[in-house]
């Protein structure tokens, strides 16, 4: 009976600890380091967020912007940071799974190295074509790619790029042959198909959505298994013949691995009370993304899930970056 006595002791004093940790958690500024350029897609979602998260916690975080190497600089800082919840990061499908799929010497583990807390934010790409492609519908463009194998060039900000990827899923299903044309971000890639320099793109919804609302680029697909609440008008790839077709990215909080789970279960409760608010949750889909707000282990499952998609597409396409 006193061994139990002790024991009941021992775990309600633990259980006090981690309770007083959490509640005193922040106890400092909390940085958030962004691998992209300020000004992007990341930032224009992180930013109010963030600050509601603030305004719940009574804290402060920093928004740290540490772009280059499609994300790998920010992200391999982040693994390599003190796992005590004052650094986080915000990642995508591009700098976690696609770079592990591509990358043989990657500078982190996108398994091993990092703590999930949520994924905040969806957005399927869009499947776009400059008006004076002649083509109106994924099947014309498949039609058009077969004809002319390796003619039809498509833009990406980068080799192995969410873009790049996506380009080298529809090759596999559809059987055509693109020409890859790789920028040197988002913003050029779109300003080169807008002025008629490249003929088609998969780009999210964010870059896109205003030239094509603009009329200065033609929507083919949306590249998801659903239609968009943001763009009804847009037919999937999927429904056009391409069965199952899908790729877009996550936008994801993640923290050091081996971070207190009482902090990463705390930020991952004010992440999803931030995003159940009108003006989040506005503010996400006025760029036509979609808020998530999963929980750390459904956030672990999907990574893993789209490492194991992005390999088999890297390996069967014979993508590889030394």
């Amino acid at each position: 009976m006193m061994r139990c006595a002790h024991a009941f002791v021992a775990l309600a004093g633990a259980c006090v600890g981690s309770c007083a940790l959490a509640q005193a958690y922040p106890a400092k500024p909390v940085r958030i380091i962004n691998p992209y350029a300020a000004g992007g897609g990341m930032d224009f979602l992180i930013r109010p967020l963030a600050q509601k998260m603030a305004e719940s916690m009574k804290g402060v975080f920093v928004i740290d912007n540490r772009a280059g190497a499609n994300g790998m600089i920010g992200m391999e800082l982040t693994a390599k940071a003190p796992a005590d919840g004052y650094t986080l990061a915000v990642s995508t499908t591009g700098a976690m799974p696609m770079n592990a799929a591509l990358y043989p010497k990657l500078p982190y583990d996108c398994l091993k190295d990092f703590a999930p807390i949520s994924n905040f934010a969806e957005s399927a790409f869009i499947l776009s074509v400059h008006p004076s492609v002649p083509v109106g519908s994924v099947k014309d463009l498949i039609a058009l790619a077969k004809a002319r194998p390796a003619e039809v060039s498509y833009a990406s900000f980068g080799i192995g790029s969410s873009p790049h990827f996506g380009a080298e899923l529809f090759m596999l299903m559809t059987g055509v042959k693109l020409l890859h044309v790789p920028y040197k971000g988002s913003a050029p890639a779109v300003a080169d198909l807008v002025a008629g320099h490249v003929m088609s793109s998969f780009d999210s919804m964010q870059s896109t959505m205003p030239f094509i609302r603009s009329k200065r680029l033609r929507a083919l697909g949306l590249a998801a298994l659903k239609r968009s609440s943001a763009a009804p008008d847009i037919p999937t790839i999927s429904e056009q013949g391409v069965t199952g077709f899908e790729v877009g990215s996550w936008y994801g909080l993640l923290a050091p691995a081996n971070t207190p789970r009482e902090i990463v279960s705390r930020l991952n409760a004010e992440l999803v009370k931030a995003l159940a608010t009108p003006e989040i949750r506005d503010s996400i889909k006025s760029v036509g993304t979609e808020p998530i707000g999963n929980t750390p282990d459904e956030f672990a499952a999907q990574i893993r899930n789209d490492l194991a998609k992005w390999s088999k597409v890297a390996r069967a396409a014979n993508m590889r970056v030394e």
